[in-house]
């Protein structure tokens, strides 16, 4: 049993004013926080080139996801598509700063099946990380259209909730403050998206 860390961070980030992966270190944080994953996909689009030396020396699998533009469900189906004879996978963003990796290994921990289905949540409100065996796979990529990442498929399904209100807010940083300055950037509430 294997899991692959899935890192989407294609996005414009038309709200913020520049791709969220290009915000000053939100890429390599949000990959460092897969370290317990054995495989870590990371998944670019708009101004791919420029977020790719973020990246810095960490081992990751890129996949540039052409089609970025279409919406988040575009990334997933990338992110997912590069995966190969991993089990499960942890789907992640790149915009929740303060998601760390005690959260990843909380929603990791999690039984190591090819059913299992868990995200986590924030004072009981369903956020990021996503964490899908890879039965959950194909319908997942079939709901998966325009903005809509795996929102349609998670909602009949009933993931269990790993609370991890304790350890961060889970909230995704959507857009700068109104004054430009781009350094403290506002965040919606998780389960938003």
């Amino acid at each position: 049993m294997t899991t692959a860390g899935v890192l989407l961070a294609a996005g414009a980030g038309r709200r913020m004013g520049r791709p969220k992966a290009l915000v000053d270190g939100w890429l390599a944080h949000a990959v460092d926080t897969l370290a317990g994953c054995d495989t870590v996909v990371v998944v670019l689009g708009a101004r791919a080139e420029e977020a790719r030396p973020l990246i810095g020396e960490r081992t990751v699998r890129i996949v540039v996801a052409h089609d970025w533009h279409t919406g988040m469900g575009a990334s997933l189906r990338a992110g997912l598509a590069a995966l190969t004879d991993e089990t499960r996978c942890l789907l992640t963003l790149v915009d929740l700063p303060d998601v760390g990796a005690d959260v990843i290994q909380r929603v990791l921990a999690q039984p190591d099946t090819t059913a299992v289905l868990a995200r986590a949540a924030y004072h009981g409100v369903p956020g990021h990380p996503v964490l899908l065996g890879r039965g959950h796979w194909p319908g997942v990529v079939a709901s998966a259209t325009g903005d809509r990442g795996a929102r349609d498929y998670l909602r009949p399904h009933a993931p269990t909730l790993v609370e991890c209100g304790d350890l961060a807010t889970g909230r995704d940083v959507d857009t700068a403050q109104p004054s430009g300055d781009r350094s403290h950037p506002t965040a919606r509430q998780p389960g938003t998206d």
